[in-house]
C-alpha cells in the first residue's frame, strides 16, 4: 500500500506543477493583457443548437449588443423539437441567420454537423465556435476576444469561461481537468498530440486553416471533436492557446446535477482513455490518487482541498462546493464507470439522441464546400 501511495503523492505534485504553470501562464492570456490591437477582419461567430429554447433567450440578446463592427452571427437549429424555432423568429437583426436542418445524417454527430453547416454559410476571415449555452457578459466581449486571437501564435484561440448553472459538484471538474490536466505553456512548444485540446464551448480560428483541413468534416463522427481537433492542430503545429474569458464569457452548462451526470457521461469514458484497457489504466491510477488515497493519507488528503480550491477559488465557485471536494472526485468516478458502461453497451444518448460512436458510420470523404439541406 506504501507504494501506491507514493504514487498518488506523485499524480497530486504533478497536478500541483501544472496548476501553477497554468495560473501564470492565463495571466498573460486575458483580454486585459491585449488592449492596444484593433478587430481585423470580419468575425463570424458559429453557434449550434438543438433544443436550446431556453439558453437562446439569454444568448441571442447578448449577441446583438456587441460593439464589433463587422461581424455576423450564424445559428444552425438542428432539427429542435422544442420551442427553438419560436424563439429564434423573435429576433430580427440583420447580422444574425438562422439555418435549419432535419439533424444529423449518418456518420455524423449533432454537434458537429450542426457547426459543419454553419461553415458552409460563413463569409468571415475567422471564425469563432459558441455553445448555446453561452452568455456574452460585456458589450465589447467580441472585441477583446479578437484583439487577444491576433496575437495568439497559431491564430488558434480556445477559452474559458465563467462556469455557473447547477450539477457544480461535477461542473466545477472542468475547471480542474482545464487547470491541471493540461500543460498549456508547454503543449506550445511541442508537437505532442497528447498535450492538444480544444474547450468545445469556445474556440477560434482562422478561416482559412479551417478549410483546408475541414476541421469538423474530417471528425464528423466524433463525440469529443473539440479535444480532436485540438490534438490534429497541434500535431499539425498550430498549438490553440487558451485564453482567461472568465469576465467576458458565462456557461450554464446545466441546471440540475442529474442532467450534469447524463451530460458528462457521453464523453468522460473518452477523455479517460476511450478504449477499454487506456481507460482501466488512467481510471485506476486516477481513481485512486483522487476518490480512495485521501481516505488513507492525510497528507494527500489536504493536497485534494487545496488543489480543489484554488481552482474552486479561481473560478469563484461556491465555498459549499469546495467543502465537499472529495465527493466531487467519488461522485466523478463513478459517473465515469456509468459512462464506459455506456459507452461499452452502444446506449449514450444525449436530449434523445443515440450519440454513441459504435453507430457513427466512419467515413473518410471531405464533402464540398455546399450545404443543400439548409432551409434559411
Amino acid at each position: 500500500m506504501r507504494w501506491f501511495i507514493a504514487l498518488a503523492a506523485v499524480v497530486h505534485a504533478m497536478q500541483w506543477i501544472t496548476l501553477l504553470m497554468n495560473l501564470g501562464y492565463l495571466r498573460r492570456w486575458r483580454p486585459e493583457a491585449h488592449t492596444s490591437g484593433l478587430p481585423s477582419g470580419k468575425l463570424s461567430v458559429l453557434i449550434p443548437a438543438y433544443n436550446e429554447a431556453h439558453n437562446l433567450r439569454t444568448l441571442i440578446p447578448s449577441l446583438l449588443k456587441q460593439d464589433h463592427a463587422h461581424v455576423e452571427f450564424i445559428l444552425v437549429d438542428d432539427g429542435s423539437t422544442d420551442e427553438t424555432q419560436e424563439v429564434l423568429a423573435g429576433f430580427d437583426d440583420h447580422r444574425l441567420t438562422v439555418l435549419r436542418t432535419q439533424g444529423p445524417p449518418e456518420g455524423w454527430v449533432g454537434k458537429v454537423h450542426a457547426l459543419y453547416q454553419a461553415t458552409r454559410k460563413a463569409t468571415g476571415t475567422h471564425y469563432l465556435f459558441l455553445d448555446a449555452d453561452l452568455t456574452l457578459l460585456r458589450e465589447d466581449t467580441l472585441s477583446r476576444i479578437d484583439r487577444v486571437f491576433a496575437e495568439t501564435p497559431a491564430r488558434v484561440l480556445t477559452g474559458l469561461p465563467n462556469l455557473k448553472g447547477g450539477g457544480l459538484l461535477l461542473v466545477s471538474l472542468v475547471a480542474s481537468a482545464v487547470l491541471n490536466g493540461l500543460p498549456w505553456p508547454i503543449a506550445r512548444m511541442t508537437r505532442r498530440r497528447s498535450l492538444g485540446a480544444l474547450n468545445g464551448q469556445c474556440w477560434m480560428v482562422d478561416a482559412e486553416t479551417y478549410h483546408k483541413h475541414e476541421l469538423h468534416a474530417s471528425h464528423r463522427s466524433e463525440i469529443l471533436e473539440d479535444v480532436r481537433i485540438g490534438r490534429f492542430l497541434i500535431g499539425s503545429g498550430r498549438p490553440p492557446t487558451l485564453v482567461d474569458l472568465r469576465r467576458d464569457l458565462s456557461v450554464t452548462m446545466y441546471r440540475t446535477l442529474p442532467e450534469a451526470w447524463v451530460g458528462f457521461r457521453k464523453n468522460a469514458y473518452l477523455i479517460v482513455g476511450g478504449t477499454p484497457l487506456a481507460f482501466a489504466a488512467l481510471f485506476g491510477v486516477f481513481g485512486f490518487a483522487f476518490s480512495v488515497a485521501p481516505f488513507l493519507s492525510g497528507g494527500l488528503l489536504l493536497s485534494l482541498y487545496a488543489l480543489k480550491a484554488t481552482t474552486d477559488r479561481f473560478m469563484g465557485m461556491p465555498l459549499w462546493v469546495t467543502a465537499l471536494a472529495p465527493v466531487s472526485y467519488l461522485m466523478s468516478s463513478a459517473m465515469q464507470l456509468d459512462s464506459a458502461w455506456h459507452h461499452l453497451t452502444g446506449k449514450v444518448r444525449w436530449k434523445g439522441r443515440l450519440v454513441s460512436p459504435q453507430i457513427a458510420a466512419r467515413s473518410q470523404t471531405v464533402p464540398h464546400r455546399t450545404a443543400p439541406d439548409l432551409q434559411v
